[in-house]
């Protein structure tokens, strides 16, 4: 039985994530898990914090905590959030545990053994305000290929070039903003990537199933050529190197990250009690689909380093077969930003809508082709419309017909007699043939289009077929109606449950159903035979509440950032 392996890019530890993020690479990623496991596939959903770096050790300063307090404040909360928005990990790890420090110090030491590890002298900027050397990321300058005039050390964000720090122009520290600096000699060690170069372009090419944003984005970087990429760092924090001379230097946080996804299955692995599980998941031998999902800056070190670190240890591990690459999620006509409080961030987003209202939004417009621009008119008018006109219209409308003319019961579907039947079912069958392969072939838009085409089915057969006209003349007919817009609901829920889990549980609750959605396959309930009738409905509220337009102006300015 093929099994699925999916791991989602580690969101960086310093700070709550924002929507982006969310989209960017976690929430599809959910998605993808929610949905295979529906269908009774075998899968393992890795993710964790990524907690290395300057950016981690800068954070606990200003929070006045040491690094490791820091990271495990904000590791668990964001876990709770994650948790919150319906996230369901099989495991959800840290980069710092014991387990990613050997796993990482045992792949460098093959690396070296095999002949891929470089020592060099570099050329480095210290900052002599900060005392201290700046890592390429907290160097700020102008971008000597472009002229952007935010382009950090290691890249700019703006053209796409790799850089070395001394490459910039005008550079200063992104800590201080001092332009006090100096550059000095210091001794560190790179991964010989062009020795692998031959290699990956082999390998890259082999995956025509890629998305353009995957493809386009390898393919630059391997005609550009491969270059050596300095592994160490002059910091404190992070994973130590096993190498005479480096006792006071780290790994590059890009270096043990990625490896971090094997160790957390290995983790998992042993909470489960077999510890040697883990190899089932990463031997290249077994059968197994791996599958990426990351915002598209991270597409380089998932396309190109990490996989050329697995291939340099020539120890037969498992490499990505797809690689998801999201394009950005914006903010109202610019960047989310952590610190003018620009936009939406996950914790905020929680106390002012429910979780599945922003799942929704953010899955029927994922920035799959290109960027996209969130704006609160935008969020309530797709909410208002979509979930609460079409969705929530349809249970309501439904279960109020029951509760009218029905005794507050599910009619039967009265089979032999329902000339409906067959026509929905059929219907029903290709609107959820077509969600399955969207969602297999990672198309996530695609799927919430049809699966807002199944509620808008139910809507139109309510409507079209008016069961309230036959009660007293023909109500046989009228009980069949219902019950077929019943039946409808229940698919309804169930094929919406890995999409938006909480609402799709609460559905299921109205017209008293007590299948698990997240075990349980819409395909696989068509049959009439699994389908329960004659049982009461509880009167409740309204499914979906609709937002009040007036909230749209208060919303701009809260997260507007002025």
């Amino acid at each position: 039985m093929k099994k699925y392996l999916v791991t989602s890019a580690l969101p960086y530890i310093n700070g709550v994530k924002h929507l982006g993020n969310l989209i960017g690479s976690i929430l599809p990623a959910d998605v993808y898990t929610r949905y295979l496991r529906q269908q009774g596939e075998k899968v393992l959903f890795i993710c964790g914090t990524d907690e290395h770096g300057t950016p981690a050790e800068i954070a606990a300063q200003e929070a006045n905590l040491t690094t490791e307090e820091y990271c495990t404040k904000l590791y668990n909360k964001q876990k709770e959030i994650f948790k919150q928005f319906g996230i369901k990990f099989d495991y959800f790890g840290r980069s710092s545990s014991v387990e990613n420090k050997n796993m990482t110090q045992e792949i460098f030491k093959k690396l070296d053994e095999n002949g891929l590890i470089n020592e060099r002298d570099t050329k480095q900027i210290y900052s002599i305000d900060d005392k201290r050397f700046l890592p390429d990321r907290y160097v700020i300058g102008t971008c000597p290929f472009c002229g952007y005039e935010k382009a950090r050390g290691d890249q700019c964000e703006f053209c796409g070039k790799l850089l070395d720090t001394t490459q910039l122009v005008n550079p200063y520290s992104s800590i201080s903003g001092s332009k006090n600096l100096e550059v000095r000699t210091s001794k560190h060690l790179f991964f010989d990537l062009k020795k692998m170069e031959e290699k990956i372009r082999q390998w890259v090419n082999k995956h025509k199933n890629w998305s353009n944003v995957t493809k386009g984005i390898a393919n630059k970087w391997l005609s550009e050529g491969l270059t050596e990429r300095c592994i160490s760092r002059d910091l404190e924090w992070g994973v130590k190197i096993p190498k005479a001379n480096y006792e006071n230097k780290v790994f590059y946080v890009w270096f043990d990250a990625p490896i971090a996804y094997i160790s957390f299955t290995k983790e998992w692995a042993e909470k489960q009690g077999n510890l040697n599980n883990w190899k089932s998941w990463w031997n290249n031998n077994e059968n197994v689909d791996y599958i990426q999902f990351m915002a598209k800056d991270k597409v380089p070190f998932h396309a190109i380093f990490f996989p050329a670190m697995l291939l340099g240890i020539n120890t037969n591990m498992k490499l990505v077969d797809q690689i998801k690459g999201f394009n950005w999620l914006t903010y109202d006509g610019g960047k989310f930003s952590t610190s003018s409080k620009r936009g939406v961030f996950l914790d905020d987003a929680l106390t002012i809508f429910p979780a599945d209202y922003w799942r929704y939004f953010l899955l029927s417009n994922a920035p799959e082709s290109s960027d996209f621009d969130f704006t609160f008119d935008d969020f309530v008018a797709v909410i208002n419309k979509d979930l609460a006109d079409i969705l929530g219209n349809l249970v309501s409308r439904v279960c109020a017909l029951a509760h009218k003319y029905f005794d507050s019961k599910i009619p039967s579907l009265d089979l032999p007699n329902n000339e409906d039947f067959s026509k929905i079912h059929q219907q029903l069958s290709e609107l959820l043939n077509n969600i399955d392969h969207n969602v297999r072939q990672l198309k996530f838009r695609e799927a919430m289009k049809t699966l807002r085409k199944i509620w808008s089915f139910g809507n139109e057969y309510v409507t079209v077929n008016k069961p309230w006209e036959y009660v007293k003349n023909d109500l046989p007919k009228s009980s069949r109606i219902i019950a077929n817009c019943f039946y409808i609901i229940k698919i309804s829920a169930i094929s919406s449950s890995p999409f938006i889990p909480a609402i799709a549980k609460e559905m299921l609750s109205t017209i008293s159903c007590d299948q698990d959605p997240e075990i349980t396959s819409a395909l696989k309930v068509l049959d009439h035979n699994t389908f329960q009738s004659n049982i009461s409905i509880p009167k409740k509220s309204i499914l979906i509440q609709k937002i009040d337009k007036n909230e749209i102006d208060l919303l701009k300015s809260r997260f507007s950032g002025n």
